[in-house]
């Protein structure tokens, strides 16, 4: 596989020269010139800020996105940020998280996670086994990131046919895309939270030598300790049941208090890569390895009979990437892109006796081209390809998938109208998988072979109500292969302490979804407001069933007709200006009703959330403070249990200590100030798991 793409780099750097003469930068160079930066933030210097939206075709204001957006970079994800990508991302609106522990935590995007809401790290996949199970890290690490996206809308269609929840886009610096101003260019960051002894190391660091050819370093070590909670380890109704058991070991887990046992974790990460750089384009690649070692929160079991497994998961990755786009001189297209990646992937699952249980194997390839169109008055598009391969395994006495093949291959296109007051877009993507099981004895599983084939589309179009206000509105129809497990899966899984079974007679599972948007910002103030309605065929989810298999509640997976509809709104006002401080305030509401139809609510979906700030900016100093509440969660299938609402209170100080030009920065937070007991409804575990409690985090960057 390696081979194969070193193959296809060549290939690419083989390209006729008249054609590298011509290289234009990337699309995040295409900016407008007035986009405004924040120098000392971003460790590309010329990156554009949250107004601005890089992943598509081209660097576009977020009020000319279709679709719900959000954007963290700068000083707001230096304050968000947290060891996963779930936590980090999880007070963007329309965002939770599943929160199986603090060490793995994946984005929920209005009520979808998995293969609904994909997770790339430079329009790439992961190329991991995250979206099989809440358990699995993502293989992404937020201390590297510049900036991350998070999509809806008709450019959601680039990157895959079912992301109806969204795309979120991790993209960071490992392949340079400009030169480095200086003769090194290096981005440090400290930080140490309370809430679970967290301590972490980032050093970024970029090198321009022989003339366009720049190197790039990075590294980043994470250790952390058991996680604090604001108060009891399990639920008021569990502990009832443990105070009730006549067995002193289940008494003793009715005062379980604090600390959250087994979640301690380390995580280090390294990464090196080249490109050739000038004003006209840009050819790079890096490799990078990745080692986590972390536990997964006990699912206690009240039953003396069976005994509850403290699990811990050892995931590792080595990966290679290629990135490159230059500009030509065909009638036609503008710029050639191309984008590949292969990775080598392991988890071992070891069980609390130090065995290695079950081990996880997977090796990956991904790539895509894409050919962007000259712009000819008001018409722009960008055409595509795409293709994905994938090999799983696991290994061991609690394998629940067989041996799996599958492969994707993707063809794409978007286009938009530009008439000033009207804009209008439209996207189209063919998508044909194939899936492969191996014949399995220990199963009992067949050979399987499914394969797939979808269309999905959408179109989109917004009007200026004014000269800052843009109202829109988006129709989508797609269509989803299932993936392996929800075909293949009859087995224990020890990470989520799940019997899952799947169905490998599921067919495609069909949405249509319309979305309307108001956009707008001027003089001190912005709006974003969505709401969106989805309805499906053949919806695939999962669901307890009540049964106990191999001593696990049995999860499976079934197909039924579905709804979900919802909001998120954001907005912010300056209310004053206080001598060289300006006075803002912030305000974010996000909600999801999902139900299966004829039979009742679809499980792990979030409640209604409202958050409000208010902050006090000057050039050196920020200061802030903000309030978050969770609304209860009552709306349960049969054996989900029902959540609590919950209200955190947060407050950050940001200072640079040598003045508004310096590169050096120093964040003070607290966060969850009153130690208050929270769960999030998304998370599997949220029973056995709650989320932090009180956290002090300190939060030093250095820029040269």
């Amino acid at each position: 596989m390696l081979r194969s793409l070193l193959l296809a780099t060549a290939a690419f750097v083989a390209l006729p020269a008249h054609a590298e003469e011509k290289a234009a930068p990337d699309a995040t160079a295409n900016a407008p010139a007035d986009a405004p930066t924040t120098p000392g933030q971003d460790r590309d210097h010329a990156q554009p800020n949250q107004e601005i939206v890089v992943t598509g075709t081209r660097a576009r204001a977020t009020a000319d996105v279709l679709g719900g957006t959000a954007v963290l970079a700068a000083e707001e994800l230096t304050r968000e940020m947290r060891p996963t990508i779930g936590e980090t991302l999880a007070s963007q609106p329309g965002v939770s998280a599943t929160s199986f522990g603090p060490n793995a935590s994946r984005p929920v995007l209005r009520g979808f996670t998995g293969d609904r809401a994909r997770l790339l790290i430079d329009g790439i996949g992961s190329i991991d086994v995250s979206n099989t199970s809440a358990d699995h890290a993502a293989v992404i690490n937020p201390l590297t990131a510049d900036r991350i996206e998070v999509l809806r809308g008709p450019s959601a269609l680039l990157f895959g046919p079912s992301s109806i929840g969204g795309v979120v886009n991790v993209i960071d610096s490992r392949i340079p895309r400009r030169m480095a101003e200086s003769p090194l260019h290096f981005d440090g960051m400290a930080t140490y939270g309370s809430a679970s002894d967290e301590r972490s190391i980032t050093g970024v660091a970029d090198v321009p030598v022989a003339g366009k050819l720049v190197v790039h370093a990075d590294g980043s070590y994470t250790k952390t300790g058991d996680l604090r909670s604001g108060g009891y380890v399990l639920t008021p109704a569990l502990r009832a049941q443990a105070a009730a058991s006549a067995d002193p070991d289940i008494q003793a887990l009715a005062n379980l208090k604090g600390e959250v046992p087994n979640t301690a974790a380390r995580t280090w990460d390294i990464a090196g890569g080249a490109a050739i750089v000038d004003d006209r384009g840009s050819l790079g690649f890096s490799v990078s390895r990745y080692d986590s070692l972390y536990g997964v929160p006990i699912r206690y079991s009240l039953d003396p009979s069976v005994e509850a497994e403290a699990v811990q998961l050892h995931a590792k990755q080595t990966r290679f990437d290629v990135r490159g786009d230059i500009t030509t001189e065909a009638a036609g297209i503008h710029q050639i892109r191309v984008r590949l990646a292969a990775a080598d992937y392991q988890h071992s699952e070891i069980e609390d006796t130090g065995e290695v249980g079950t081990t996880f194997y997977s090796q990956g390839f991904e790539g895509r081209l894409e050919l962007v169109q000259e712009t000819h008055g008001e018409w722009e598009g960008v055409t595509g390809g795409q293709f994905s391969t994938r090999n799983t395994r696991i290994v061991g006495e609690e394998k629940f998938l067989p041996r799996t093949e599958s492969s994707q291959y993707g063809l794409f296109t978007l286009q938009s109208l530009d008439f000033g007051a009207l804009k209008a877009e439209a996207a189209l993507r063919y998508e044909h998988n194939g899936l492969r099981a191996q014949a399995d004895q220990d199963i009992g599983n067949p050979l399987l072979d499914r394969s797939f084939d979808s269309l999905s589309a959408s179109l989109g179009a917004s009007y200026a109500l004014a000269e800052h206000l843009r109202l829109g509105v988006n129709v989508s129809r797609s269509e989803r292969a299932p993936t392996q497990e929800e075909l293949f899966a009859n087995g224990p899984h020890a990470g989520t302490q799940a019997f899952e079974i799947g169905n490998p007679d599921f067919t495609t599972e069909k949405a249509w979804g319309v979305e309307g948007t108001l956009k707008g910002s001027g003089d001190g103030w912005s709006l974003s407001a969505a709401a969106y309605y989805n309805w499906f065929t053949d919806y695939i989810y999962d669901a307890p069933t009540g049964a106990i298999e191999d001593g696990l509640p049995v999860f499976q997976y079934n197909q039924a007709n579905a709804r979900y509809y919802g909001f998120e709104v954001e907005g912010s006002a300056r209310l004053a200006q206080l001598g060289g401080f300006a006075i803002n305030a912030d305000a974010l509401s996000d909600f999801v009703h999902a139900e299966l139809v004829d039979q009742g609510p679809v499980p792990r979906i979030p409640p209604l959330r409202v958050m409000g700030g208010l902050e006090a900016q000057s050039d050196a100093l920020t200061g802030r403070i903000e309030v978050e509440h969770s609304f209860k969660q009552d709306r349960v299938t049969d054996f989900e249990t029902r959540t609590g609402g919950f209200t955190l209170v947060n407050a950050s100080v940001s200072w640079k200590p040598f003045g508004a030009g310096s590169n050096t920065s120093l964040m003070l937070s607290a966060n969850n100030i009153f130690d208050v007991e929270a769960r999030r409804h998304t998370s599997v575990l949220k029973d056995y798991a709650p989320l932090a409690g009180r956290d002090l985090r300190a939060t030093l960057r250095v820029q040269l």
